[in-house]
């Protein structure tokens, strides 16, 4: 699992791409890029300033949304409580042999990710890091129940190439995790996970994109438990799913994926969901696309 190769992307910032998985850690547009774009500005940081937040990093990978979080909070002087969650320890490991990932932030942040790799824990007045190795799935229980996340950064696989992390299960556990006014934010636009998020009683947002193309229109989604639809701003970085979108979640690609046990192989989750699919009288996401115009690789099902 942990043979992994090194890619520069657009922004001069450096990502891997997992040989097992046979996807990138990061869009080719640059890694700095997304997590800023899609985590980091999402979250409105500026909500926690001199305060204190409680944060759950899924799929830690090589730390680019916690060293950014962790960048903004040393500036603003707030307080965390920060658990992360990952399988493999390799691509931290890349991090901090990375000069030019180092760089890219303040010192604060090659000395907690060095506690976090050689003791899982950092901790001094304003910041308490614990991560956690092993399969998400198994490893979330470890989390104490009295913790709720002000921020959830879902940041695994896409859906088809690791649906462990994506399914309806997963999910509840993941929601359940999150506080009244917090958010669950994560690149995917899929929409078995925006139907799954819905149904778990979650209000569902998209990321706003960066520039406007029909085949780009979304950077990705937040989940707030409870939130006042009335106070969406036009400066914050998401907004209200298009009709297109919402038309999205009434397709065959909004059958969830499942793992009862949550010790399913992902072979077994995608054929569980394909046999789903095919029985299933809902639309075909094909003639869903040909509706929007939309070409097949835009989509994220």
């Amino acid at each position: 699992m942990s043979e992994l190769i090194e890619v520069l992307t657009k922004d001069g910032s450096y990502s891997l791409r997992s040989v097992f998985f046979r996807e990138n850690f990061h869009s080719s547009i640059g890694a700095l890029k997304e997590t800023k774009l899609k985590f980091i500005a999402t979250s409105n940081l500026q909500r926690f300033k001199g305060k204190s937040l409680n944060v759950l990093d899924i799929c830690f990978g090589l730390g680019y949304n916690s060293a950014c979080l962790l960048d903004e909070l040393v500036k603003q002087k707030s307080y965390l409580n920060l658990y992360a969650l990952d399988i493999d320890q390799k691509p931290l490991e890349y991090s901090l042999r990375n000069e030019s990932f180092l760089k890219l932030w303040a010192p604060k942040v090659k000395t907690i990710f060095t506690s976090l790799y050689r003791k899982n824990y950092f901790e001094d007045q304003f910041f308490k890091c614990s991560v956690l190795w092993g399969d998400a799935r198994e490893k979330i229980n470890l989390i104490p129940s009295s913790i709720k996340f002000d921020l959830i950064y879902l940041d695994g696989f896409s859906p088809q190439k690791c649906p462990q992390l994506w399914t309806i299960e997963f999910l509840s556990k993941v929601s359940e995790k999150l506080n009244s006014q917090g958010y669950l934010i994560t690149y995917s636009s899929s929409a078995a996970v925006r139907k799954t998020l819905r149904n778990l009683g979650l209000e569902i947002f998209t990321i706003k994109p960066s520039f406007n193309k029909r085949t780009f229109w979304s950077q990705g989604t937040v989940a707030i438990s409870k939130f006042d639809k009335s106070k969406l701003k036009p400066n914050f970085n998401f907004k209200n799913l298009s009709l297109m979108e919402e038309e999205h979640l009434l397709t065959k690609a909004s059958i969830p994926y499942r793992d009862q046990d949550l010790n399913s192989s992902k072979e077994d989750i995608i054929n569980k969901r394909l046999d789903e699919q095919l029985s299933s009288n809902l639309l075909s996401t094909n003639k869903w696309r040909k509706k929007w115009e939309m070409t097949k690789s835009s989509i994220k099902s």
